[in-house]
């Protein structure tokens, strides 16, 4: 694996951290290639990082996969070559989600466990950032709420 796509996806969530910005990075993080970039990411962060992986069987995957509205041109058998199992990252505190835990659950799940439910903003929005200053106004005058 070429390490662009690591490096790339470290400092961009490390620029958003440095903005003020919670970030949440999601996506197929494989151990060997991002496993050591992620470790750093964490170690290097001195607000709180809370890790969270799905714990979803190759055949509940390749299910998904196949329902989604856009699926990738990948068939089950290069998934499979892709596929490892229980591919934890190994930090403390590491949450494993089960295959059944459904959307608004592993959401929930998220927001608690890191604190995020309860957080607030650290960033301008909505009150510095012109669009959402805007758009909050607009919808504040049409009696709505904004953000």
């Amino acid at each position: 694996m070429q390490p662009v796509a690591p490096a790339f996806i470290a400092s961009t969530a490390r620029a958003a951290l440095d903005a003020g910005y919670h970030v949440i990075l999601e996506g197929i993080l494989d151990n060997r290639g991002h496993g050591a970039i992620l470790r750093r990411l964490i170690a290097e962060h001195s607000g709180p990082s809370t890790v969270f992986y799905f714990d979803v069987s190759f055949d509940e995957t390749v299910r998904r996969h196949l329902s989604r509205a856009e699926p990738i041109p990948v068939t089950a058998d290069q998934m499979r070559e892709w596929y490892v199992s229980r591919d934890l990252l190994g930090v403390d505190g590491e949450h494993v989600l089960a295959e059944t835990t459904g959307f608004d659950g592993a959401v929930t799940t998220i927001l608690r466990a890191s604190g995020l439910a309860e957080a607030e903003a650290l960033t301008p929005c909505p009150t510095r950032c012109p669009r959402c200053a805007e758009k909050s106004s607009a919808t504040a005058d049409l009696g709505g709420a904004g953000g």
